[in-house]
């Protein structure tokens, strides 16, 4: 057994602006920190958690760092689309996205579905954010 095996998995990401991060997070996604301390907030989703903190580095921006999976890709970007988040459109050999959805093919094992829906956005702090759906 791996040491790491039954630890929990927490994502950390910079943010350069935590009041602004904040209100990203609160009025685009309608999330609110279940705790906070200088320089950090810290955010529950499912069970899982992710803290945003104070960097003076910003984020590239060119890779997912975060991803929540959905039921339904569709509903969740219309609804986010409605709170003024702007998805990525990529059109890239293997993976085009229509109307800021993607269909991934095979892609990784996803609980033993054959391919997953996905889509990205970015925060307000630039980092890459995703949202996948099993398909199978």
């Amino acid at each position: 057994m791996s040491v790491l095996e039954s630890a929990r998995v927490a994502t950390r990401l910079p943010a350069q602006d935590l009041d602004r991060a904040r209100r990203f997070y609160n009025e685009k996604l309608g999330l609110e920190p279940i705790d906070e301390r200088p320089g950090g907030l810290l955010y529950r989703c499912g069970g899982s958690d992710f803290a945003l903190f104070q960097s003076a580095g910003a984020s590239p921006g060119t890779f997912t760092q975060m991803a929540w999976e959905v039921d339904d890709i569709s509903a969740v970007t219309d609804e986010l689309k409605r709170r003024g988040v702007v998805f990525e459109e990529v059109d890239l050999p293997g993976l085009t996205t229509v109307g800021g959805i993607a269909e991934v093919e095979g892609n990784y094992p996803s609980k033993g579905a054959t391919g997953e829906r996905g889509a990205w956005f970015r925060d307000s702090e630039g980092n890459m954010l995703g949202l996948g759906q099993p398909v199978g």
